[in-house]
């Protein structure tokens, strides 16, 4: 076995490590559930489907384990460019990892976007696990039914039965896990809980207050970038970010009525992201239309997806 780096090994034992892909249909709780097992917010989480839009790694320590998740965009029938390169960069995603992780809402079940996952998964070699959540809100036996047809549409080595939004179950899994992944030297050093840059996970926490305030009224295509990111001499950060959105109409959305919205927004945001930083934000945010982004091979670099031709 290779020697790890020094800040990227525990005291005793032999190391464990490896990448571990979440794929479901669109708000089966996956960000959730990566948030429970890393600890920390490393992927967005709102109401509004296929948030998630690139690769989001979230890095846990378990045991003498480390656990890089992969958390994939939502799985679903495409329907425009963005929706292709979403759902290509998720089966990508599938197919690098040691162990995919297959996550149905129990209380929806294995219909639409879950059945077609499951049919897809049958070419797909890597050790499955299948995971159930939102247990809590299903009888016993709808969940022993789900698992049957699961396990019988596809080969899982293990079904869990967790709760994401409350950590039941999530423990068992994480043991499971860390026994799973194959010996070898840690990827990343301890403390760290993703490989995001600073720069993107903050313009990530922009949008999901973004989607948060605005998921009736808001097409899931705008866009955040940070654009400046500075240091400043009495230990505060500057932070300027750019809203991108298609059309004047949605700027105006995003505005809203005296400038109110995007100040309660860019408050939400600035809160968070001082948490992370532990130290004090000053946010700015501005809003600009750019027509037709999303056919923009550029903007598909950026948010780590692959542009479909």
């Amino acid at each position: 076995m290779t020697d790890a780096p020094e800040t990227a090994t525990p005291a005793t034992g032999a190391t464990r490590s490896g990448f571990v892909a979440l794929l479901g249909a669109p708000n089966a709780g996956k960000s959730t559930l990566v948030n429970r097992l890393v600890g920390a917010k490393v992927s967005i989480v709102t109401h509004k489907v296929q948030t998630t839009r690139a690769i989001v790694r979230g890095i846990a320590t378990h045991d003498n384990a480390q656990i890089v998740f992969i958390d994939t965009p939502g799985i679903f029938k495409p329907k425009r460019r963005l929706d292709t390169a979403m759902v290509t960069t998720a089966w990508g995603g599938a197919r690098d990892a040691d162990v995919i992780l297959v996550l149905i809402d129990a209380e929806r079940g294995i219909k639409g976007d879950a059945a077609a996952i499951l049919e897809r998964l049958k070419d797909v070699r890597q050790p499955k696990v299948l995971i159930l959540n939102k247990v809590d809100r299903v009888d016993p036996e709808k969940l022993l039914k789900l698992t049957a047809t699961a396990n019988e549409a596809v080969e899982f080595e293990r079904t869990f039965m967790v709760s994401a939004l409350t950590g039941s179950g999530c423990k068992d899994l994480l043991d499971f896990l860390a026994k799973r992944l194959p010996e070898g030297p840690w990827y990343y050093p301890e403390d760290q809980i993703s490989d995001l840059p600073m720069r993107q996970l903050a313009a990530e926490i922009t949008r999901e207050k973004l989607y948060l305030r605005l998921h009736q009224e808001l097409p899931y295509s705008s866009h955040v970038e940070t654009e400046k990111w500075e240091e400043l001499p009495n230990g505060s950060v500057r932070i300027e970010q750019v809203i991108f959105v298609e059309r004047d109409s949605q700027k105006k959305i995003v505005l809203g009525h005296k400038g109110e919205t995007i100040r309660a927004i860019g408050q939400a945001s600035r809160m968070e992201i001082a948490g992370i930083l532990e130290q004090k934000v000053h946010l700015f945010l501005f809003v600009k239309v750019r027509e037709n982004w999303g056919d923009d091979p550029e903007r598909y670099r950026e948010m780590g997806l692959d542009f479909p031709h």
